[in-house]
């Protein structure tokens, strides 16, 4: 049982000294540390013996060094060895003098910021390639897994979140790419009406819907809505502990978490590709009907004539690649998620941000490898 700290000033020998007594702990101090202050202060030069205390703390003994003199010395304080060590640990805290540092201004400031940058994004470099190798070496036990296992793939939760982050983002893939190959048949139309050559508008839609707009739209729609979700969800079990806690119970987080999000987007990503691929023509097909006079038969006889399957092909052949990007950048933020609120944040910011720089980077990527191979 604690109590209450006290002291007492004994007047005998050649200056007072004050002696504490009780429990100096934080819960026990009271008001003792003002009234010691206000004694020492009083008195003048005093001693201090501390070798009746019965418990000494860190609160104790900041709250004895703030009561004595700002140039009191510690080590002329009566103790026992383990409370002076803990008198000077605590006064050496007390008494270090803070750092003043001046910023960096100028072209010094501007060259720290290009550093910090720099190895900012190696820092990144290196753990996404980590970050890679791990999912890799998942993909590849969970392949065998596949032949040997089945039951110890997560179906229901590649399923449920092919539904929740693919599926049911056909209405909006849909309507966007409608309204793409719309706006698309519309400036064909307008632009190649000067040179009397409007019947190419098709073509031209065609080539755009198939080729780049069916995949680019689908992926960026993908990265705003899926991407951010699998950060949010990833980073708030991060927050939460849970992800820890599955690794203490020797389940691992990428073949729980980061594998299902990653087949689902590689499942779900082809389909809505084709459908944004459909929505897109029709808009086109509505435009050049309305604008053109040109029946639908016409047009979809020329898509079938002029444009041909290769081009849908090279549009299709994105998706697969889409899709781990999409998935690989949302899981990756969401595990890097630290403590805070705003950490979680930043991370969701920078998920879709990546994802859509990375969307464009390789689609420009597959745009001069398909113009080297002429196809």
């Amino acid at each position: 049982m604690e109590t209450t700290a006290e002291f007492s000033v004994r007047s005998a020998g050649e200056r007072p000294t004050v002696a504490l007594t009780g429990d100096w702990t934080a819960n026990s101090l009271g008001d003792a540390p003002a009234r010691l202050a206000q004694a020492v202060t009083s008195r003048g030069a005093v001693g201090v013996d501390i070798r009746k205390i019965r418990r000494l703390d860190t609160a104790g003994a900041y709250a004895l060094i703030r009561a004595l003199p700002h140039d009191f010395d510690l080590k002329s304080v009566q103790s026992r060895p383990e409370s002076a060590r803990l008198l000077e640990l605590v006064g050496a805290a007390v008494h270090v003098e803070p750092v003043s540092t001046t910023p960096p201004r100028g072209f010094h400031e501007m060259t720290v910021r290009i550093g910090k940058g720099v190895m900012y994004v190696g820092y990144e470099w290196v753990d996404t390639l980590a970050f890679l190798g791990h999912l890799l070496v998942v993909v590849a036990r969970s392949t065998g897994y596949l032949f040997t296992n089945p039951k110890r793939i997560r179906w229901a939760a590649i399923f449920s979140l092919a539904e929740r982050a693919g599926l049911d983002a056909i209405p909006i893939v849909a309507v966007t790419s409608f309204f793409i190959g719309a706006v698309v048949g519309l400036l064909g139309a307008n632009m190649l009406s000067q040179f009397g050559a409007q019947v190419f508008a098709v073509e031209l839609i065609g080539i755009a819907v198939l080729r780049e707009f069916n995949i680019i739209i689908t992926a960026i729609l993908l990265a705003g809505r899926s991407a951010s979700s699998f950060a949010a969800e990833l980073g708030s079990m991060k927050m939460n502990q849970e992800v820890d806690a599955m690794q203490v119970m020797g389940v691992d987080p990428f073949e729980a978490l980061v594998l299902p999000r990653f087949l689902a987007l590689l499942l779900t990503i082809p389909l809505l590709t084709f459908v944004a691929t459909l929505a897109g023509l029709l808009g086109g097909l509505v435009v050049v009907w309305v604008v053109l006079d040109l029946g639908p038969t016409f047009f979809l006889q020329r898509i079938v004539d002029n444009v041909g399957a290769i081009h849908f092909v090279v549009g299709m052949s994105k998706a697969p690649v889409m899709a781990a990007v999409i998935a690989g950048i949302g899981c990756r933020q969401g595990l890097e998620v630290g403590g805070d609120v705003e950490s979680l944040g930043r991370r969701v910011t920078a998920a879709v941000v990546h994802a859509i720089f990375a969307i464009i980077m390789i689609d420009a990527v597959f745009a001069v490898l398909f113009m080297k191979l002429n196809i």
